[in-house]
């Protein structure tokens, strides 16, 4: 039985966004007897309905609204109208994903402290630490079944891995394995075992990767507490006269508005389209958006420093085969400034297909340096460079008054420019990448540039302090009590660790906060 909810219900929790959390946040709060709708701007799509193919597949998800880049990142050249490789559809990026499910180094959590004054970097410390999140960690690892946590088995090695593998060893690399992945490798929890197809990012065909939108959203649709609303893109939040917000107004499939009415709403649009979603509801009340009294909404983007490396070797690899990114060295993601930059960087395998890697090896760079990385394709191995990059207030999101979106609304502009200490360390990884694939007789490796993001963070971040950022260690926005951010744009800092696993762990433990708070009437 669907829940069906009124719109003049004013007693719902809305949810805006169903991915790593949204998705996991309505459905926390449906288990707990909470009345949820949930609006979703994509529309739904399954198992049986992804593609095997990169470029189709990209079409089906991505989030292709118009939005518009600016700032010395290679994006902003080749990629303007696309920042972020993010998905439109139910269960959000986690359809895309790769899996990675890395818990948060205690230091990562208080960097302003550990690092001190890195000048240009608005650095400050979570108003959480690792001790308070263990439990929530271990909640969120057992609803992913994260392999190698718990009692669960690592997946196993594919060619790319066993080449990154001896070449990582060789330079005495000893956090060598792989990975702590979202992926299967036992039936687990209703959900097949891994099949090794090698499509991770355009959607798991045999559900084997944790994702929202085959887990979380039935699941809470199951209990008759919550309504998923596809294809209804939400365009403000209202509020009344005291200041707390009343309501959600989106449009609905057909392009008709609605408003929903709610008791309380999570906003969990991403790190681009949540801050955008808060400056677009500006009022007489709140001039400069909403939950903006600090100034703050929009700024701290952060997309991960970033890069891959890729090598050839005289004999195939076929690196495609398996999965994508079950491969991980971790030495290198310890705090040590000897090496020239603060935090530190995990290298993960990546294998593109040939479109993708087509299109972002060297875009406009034909010739043949680029053909012969082509022809080499099967004798190829890869790895990606996932690193702690520095908040700046300057890199923001801000609404583009010149470029409307389909709705009539001003679209996001993504401002973003490398901090020093990002590139110390890029080059210090694209080193290490390198000497990995020589160790082991690579005939040629080279560094491509980084993609469009797919890790966004920041933008509405934690804070102790109301003047310091946008929501408090709940979530809860500091300037409105009934209004939450539920997504990744709440991080402070960006870590090391690809974000996924730490955005549902605070879904889980703001659901029960929320929850909470519901029943003793105080929200």
């Amino acid at each position: 039985m669907v829940a069906k909810f009124e719109l003049n219900d004013d007693s719902v929790v809305v949810v805006i966004g169903t991915g790593a959390g949204g998705g996991v946040v309505a459905n926390e709060l449906a288990q707990k007897g909470v009345k949820v709708v949930a609006l979703e701007a994509g529309g739904r799509y399954l198992p049986e309905d992804y593609i095997n193919d990169e470029w189709e597949s990209f079409g089906q998800l991505a989030w292709l609204d118009a939005r518009s880049t600016s700032g010395d990142w290679r994006v902003a050249k080749d990629f303007s109208g696309l920042p972020a490789w993010i998905v439109k559809a139910v269960g959000g990026t986690t359809t895309h994903w790769a899996g990675a499910s890395l818990r948060f180094q205690a230091h990562e959590f208080k960097t302003k402290t550990t690092y001190g004054d890195v000048q240009g970097a608005n650095l400050l410390d979570w108003p959480i630490d690792l001790a308070e999140m263990e439990p929530w960690y271990e909640k969120a690892e057992t609803k992913l079944g994260v392999t190698r946590t718990g009692d669960r088995a690592g997946l196993p090695g594919n060619n790319n891995f066993k080449v990154f593998e001896a070449g990582a060893k060789a330079l005495g690399y000893k956090e060598v394995h792989t990975g702590r992945m979202a992926i299967n490798s036992a039936d687990y929890d209703d959900r097949l075992a891994c099949q090794q197809t090698g499509f991770c990012f355009q959607g798991c065909k045999w559900g084997a990767k944790w994702s929202a939108a085959y887990t979380d959203i039935p699941r809470g649709e199951a209990t008759g507490n919550l309504e998923v609303r596809e294809r209804a893109h939400v365009l403000k939040i209202e509020h009344d006269d005291s200041g707390k917000v009343t309501g959600v107004l989106y449009a609905d499939r057909d392009g008709n508005q609605q408003l929903q009415k709610a008791r309380i709403v999570c906003v969990a649009g991403n790190s681009i389209e949540s801050p955008r979603l808060l400056l677009n509801s500006a009022s007489a009340m709140f001039p400069d958006g909403l939950a903006n009294s600090s100034g703050q909404v929009g700024r701290n983007y952060m997309r991960h420093m970033t890069g891959s490396v890729y090598a050839v070797f005289d004999k195939p690899v076929k690196m495609w085969r398996g999965t994508t990114m079950a491969g991980i060295v971790q030495d290198e993601s310890r705090h040590d400034p000897s090496r020239g930059f603060v935090g530190g960087y995990e290298l993960e395998t990546l294998a593109l297909g040939l479109p993708f890697m087509a299109a972002f090896l060297d875009p406009g760079g034909w010739g043949r340096e680029f053909t012969t990385a082509l022809d080499s394709y099967e004798n190829m191995a890869g790895l990606w460079i996932v690193g702690e990059d520095m908040p700046q207030e300057t890199n923001r999101i801000t609404l583009n008054h010149d470029l409307k979106d389909q709705y009539g609304l001003p679209a996001p502009n993504v401002h973003f420019d490398d901090h020093p200490n990002d590139k110390a360390m890029r080059a210090h990884a694209y080193k290490q990448g390198m000497a990995i694939y020589d160790a082991v007789g690579a005939t040629r490796t080279f560094p491509t540039p980084p993609y469009p993001s797919t890790h966004n963070l920041g933008t509405n971040r934690m804070s102790e302090n109301a003047r310091d950022g946008v929501v408090n260690k709940w979530g809860q926005t500091h300037d409105i009590a009934n209004l939450f951010i539920s997504d990744g744009s709440q991080f402070t800092t960006g870590a090391a660790e690809n974000p996924t696993l730490t955005i549902v762990a605070l879904a889980i433990r703001q659901a029960d906060h929320i929850a909470k708070e519901m029943s003793a009437g105080i929200l």
